[in-house]
């Protein structure tokens, strides 16, 4: 029998992953590829990094087996290794707002001033949905959207709200999704809507845990 504590041997390895996560860039590079493969390049707009500094942070979360990349011509193309990321990712966050009193000052400055109403739950959602009692917007841009969204769903990205009031219904409730708990898309969103007149509220978190808690989702044609 070796004699390497193979229980310590694990931890290490256990440790080495956290480790890779533990960059605000690289979890928003993720939750960002939570949502549909991309470049590089897109990657590095959308986080606001350069692209060399986007390629780093990538390259550190390949390394531990966290994402995964292939070539489309000159381009490199990242997508998550793992779909139980998402699931890693949320536990992470839960833990993190129950437990890290810093994060009741964020959750009070932006998110509860932009909506202190409690959020729709994938569950009473998809109750709603199949009884046709909600009209479901999605507010990620449209790359995201074409690559998967909830059934139903309408894609509103956030820059277009305001020209497209006429197409939500005042009589039926709008309940509008993004990426994530914390993707600021449906929290504005959900303000503008009532500023409006409408009757508005956000489902709990994102495409990504609505897929990864096995519910239905759709793919469509890139606009």
């Amino acid at each position: 029998m070796s004699s390497q504590n193979p229980k310590r041997a694990m931890f290490e390895h256990l440790a080495a992953v956290a480790r890779a996560l533990g960059s605000a860039h690289r979890l928003e590079l993720l939750e960002l590829l939570a949502q549909t493969e991309r470049s590089v390049e897109e990657l590095a707009s959308l986080s606001g990094l350069t692209i060399a500094n986007a390629s780093q942070h990538l390259q550190q979360l390949r390394r531990f087996g966290l994402v995964e990349a292939h070539r489309e011509g000159k381009r490199v193309i990242y997508r998550l290794a793992d779909p139980e990321l998402v699931v890693l990712l949320g536990a992470l966050s839960r833990v993190t707002q129950r437990n890290v009193g810093a994060v009741e000052k964020v959750l009070n400055s932006y998110f509860r001033e932009r909506d202190n109403l409690e959020p729709v739950s994938r569950k009473e959602l998809l109750r709603r949905m199949r009884n046709g009692l909600v009209t479901l917007i999605d507010t990620r841009p449209n790359e995201e959207f074409a690559a998967g969204h909830l059934p139903g769903a309408i894609n509103l990205p956030l820059g277009e709200l305001k020209r497209r009031l006429r197409e939500l219904p005042r009589d039926q409730q709008i309940v509008a999704y993004c990426r994530g708990p914390y993707c600021v898309l449906s929290y504005e969103a959900v303000a503008e809507l009532r500023k409006r007149g409408f009757k508005a509220a956000r489902l709990e978190d994102g495409y990504p845990e609505w897929r990864a808690a096995g519910l239905p989702v759709e793919q469509s044609a890139n606009p």
